[in-house]
């Protein structure tokens, strides 16, 4: 970045560190010089080959009001940058699956499943389909709003439908590879244009991914990126659902094959499928609390910087370093977080669910919580991931998002890179590596 900047943007915002790093640019923590509240700014070169930082602005200004949809506080030009600015966020679900040890139990990826499929409607309500869907693009919010899911990052999205007539664009066919290999739905795979049904069935692939630790067509060998992609296509079309879903309630099965089963421009059953995982919810014997997986190790760790030896939380998941699950030890967000800036009302909950016996599987007296109560007016929800600290990034490059805080993961014992954690000591934020967010091209195949 030049000093041309003055660490200014729009008289407004104080440039502050870089907290990561994009295809198309860089993002930065700002604060407002008066208010001091802090943002995310996203800074694009003028002079890069495909700008698409005003794009993407004007997206965002098309789904503002939308639950789980950053507010753009402002966009311009300076010097040589294009810039927005947009509201910071927390953690994405791929950092904090990093921090559950790549494992995350079915209650959590359940309370973050009615979320996302809710994200997706309502992009697609307002005639656009997001094509990038991954737990790198989904990100958690701060403060009173921790268990909000935020859905961001539309680059590659694309119109799918006139906003007036409602006329679908039509069928085509050998089209290039846009978004991320691991998750793309197998018509994309195979050159169809993509619709509605694709970003669901890659939502459903996220949703494995939680649950399974890995997906099939993780780390496959070729020479070129061709026939890697070409790799993962045949994997993916040779994995039966059931297989793919072997371990896990058939209700994973059966989105699946509804996904499949949607024509090009079919218009996906939104209610049925968050219908189908509450029911699922319930019937588990889950209690909607917003106890998420992170949010009892993220307790944890914070008794375990008050007090000598930290007991275990009942029906909790196990604390990071512990061993366990997706190929890594545990790891520690930065001292900020760890400190409860995440809100005070995740914390609260944390020791609420201390003190609950079975907490995770306890039948509920007061039925579905608020996400479930509120019906298809208020979730909204997507994701998005890719392969995390000390892991290869074979099918698709992890790309760190535009305006939210970056945290460090940590491997634990037993994880790559060794180190000191889990040892609840906090960790200062390491800045993100850039790599490429989509595979195979086509990123600018909007039209």
């Amino acid at each position: 970045m030049s000093s041309g900047l003055e660490l200014r943007v729009g008289n407004k915002y104080r440039l502050g560190r870089k907290i990561g790093s994009g295809s198309f640019g860089d993002i930065y923590l700002g604060t407002h010089i008066q208010t001091g509240e802090e943002v995310g700014i996203k800074l694009e070169s003028v002079k890069t080959k495909h700008p698409q930082l005003l794009y993407e602005s004007k997206l965002y200004k098309i789904l503002q009001g939308g639950t789980g949809i950053p507010n753009v506080r402002w966009f311009g030009v300076e010097g040589d940058y294009n810039i927005m600015v947009l509201d910071l966020l927390g953690p994405s679900l791929e950092d904090l699956f990093n921090f559950c040890n790549r494992k995350l139990s079915l209650k959590t990826v359940l309370m973050l499943a009615d979320q996302l499929v809710s994200r997706i409607e309502y992009v697609h309500s307002k005639s656009f389909i997001h094509r990038d869907i991954k737990p790198d693009n989904f990100l958690m919010g701060l403060g009173k709003r921790a268990n909000q899911v935020n859905i961001i990052d539309f680059g590659l999205a694309k119109k799918y439908r006139d906003p007036k007539s409602h006329q679908h664009i039509p069928y085509r066919e050998n089209k290039n590879l846009t978004g991320t290999a691991r998750y793309a739905s197998i018509n994309t795979h195979l050159g169809i244009e993509q619709s509605r049904r694709d970003d669901l069935e890659s939502l459903g692939y996220v949703l494995m991914y939680f649950l399974r630790g890995s997906l099939p067509w993780q780390g496959l060998k070729a020479a070129t990126k061709k026939q890697k992609y070409e790799k993962i296509s045949e994997k993916k079309m040779s994995t039966p659902i059931e297989v793919l879903c072997k371990g896990f309630p058939p209700e994973f099965v059966t989105y699946f094959q509804l996904c499949r089963s949607l024509r090009f421009e079919d218009k996906p059953d939104y209610s049925y499928v968050r219908k189908l995982f509450r029911d699922l919810f319930i019937r588990e014997g889950y209690q909607y609390d917003y106890v998420f997986d992170w949010t009892i190790l993220k307790y944890q760790q914070t008794q375990a910087l008050t007090r000598p030896v930290a007991g275990p939380v009942p029906g909790g998941a196990q604390a990071p370093g512990g061993g366990g699950g997706g190929g890594g030890g545990g790891g520690m967000y930065n001292e900020r977080d760890v400190r409860g800036d995440a809100g005070p009302s995740a914390r609260a909950q944390a020791e609420r669910a201390a003190a609950l016996d079975a907490a995770r599987r306890r039948p509920s007296a007061q039925g579905p919580g608020p996400e479930f109560a509120g019906g298809a007016k208020d979730g909204k929800a997507v994701v998005v991931g890719d392969g995390g600290a000390g892991y290869e990034r074979q099918d698709s490059a992890s790309r760190r998002t535009p305006m939210r805080e970056s945290y460090s993961v940590q491997p634990g014992p037993g994880g790559s890179g060794g180190g000191r954690a889990g040892d609840g000591v906090p960790r200062m934020p390491v800045p993100s590596r850039s790599s490429p967010r989509q595979e195979g091209g086509a990123a600018y195949d909007r039209m």
